[in-house]
């Protein structure tokens, strides 16, 4: 008994794509070579597709970078088990942040603009307003005191990420290393005297050390 043909394509047709393939599509050329590499005409070409398709499934690219936000968070932000005291909670919750980040550094480049946000991450930054306000902290400098900590890390991963990158990308001595080498130390006599170790002494890490000093500051007038 012949067997039934498969049903023809339409030529020209480009083949049907999923969301979850667009989103790993992204994903991948996001890791490779970071947010600015991401174009609606590249993800297009990378999936066998057209723009104009994958207009079906997201409405343009900050829809795109949100929802790729939402697939790393659901995928690596664990929710830690908290402590009681208030203060370690903030501390708990910022450090998870941080850790997560660290890992993948384009989404900080997604998150910074500030406007984008993932919804899985609610649920951290509601634990840092929230210890901050039984600390003693008002609603209002709570959230201040969040945007605080979060421009700390996200500062923190974005130089470190930048500067391990042209270390790798480049192994002549940057202009900083020039600069050190030449210090007068009667006019720089403290950084003459820390210039031979500067480079090992800012690559240590010392996000935790720098986070309890700020959320005590945040904390001393409340």
């Amino acid at each position: 008994m012949p067997q039934p043909s498969a049903p023809r394509r339409t030529p020209g047709r480009p083949p049907r794509i999923s969301r979850d393939e667009i989103i790993g599509t992204a994903r991948r050329i996001v890791t490779e070579g970071g947010v600015n590499r991401l174009t609606m005409r590249r993800l297009a070409a990378e999936v066998g597709s057209t723009p104009m398709a994958l207009y079906h499934h997201v409405r343009d690219k900050e829809e795109l970078l949100v929802l790729l936000l939402d697939d790393y968070a659901s995928r690596t932000l664990r929710r830690p088990e908290l402590p009681e005291d208030p203060r370690e909670r903030v501390m708990a919750a910022a450090t998870a942040i941080h850790e997560a980040l660290a890992a993948c550094p384009w989404i900080v480049e997604v998150l910074t603009a500030d406007d984008l946000m993932s919804t899985s991450a609610l649920w951290f930054v509601e634990q840092i307003v929230d210890g901050l306000m039984e600390c003693g902290l008002p609603l209002d400098r709570a959230v201040h005191g969040y945007r605080s900590l979060w421009y700390y890390t996200a500062g923190e991963i974005v130089v470190r990420t930048t500067a391990a990158r042209r270390r790798t990308d480049d192994d002549r001595a940057t202009y900083r290393e020039q600069v050190f080498a030449d210090l007068d130390p009667s006019e720089l006599p403290r950084l003459a005297q820390a210039a031979d170790r500067w480079a090992p002494l800012t690559a240590e890490d010392t996000y935790r050390d720098g986070l309890e000093a700020l959320v005590d500051g945040l904390l001393i007038n409340r």
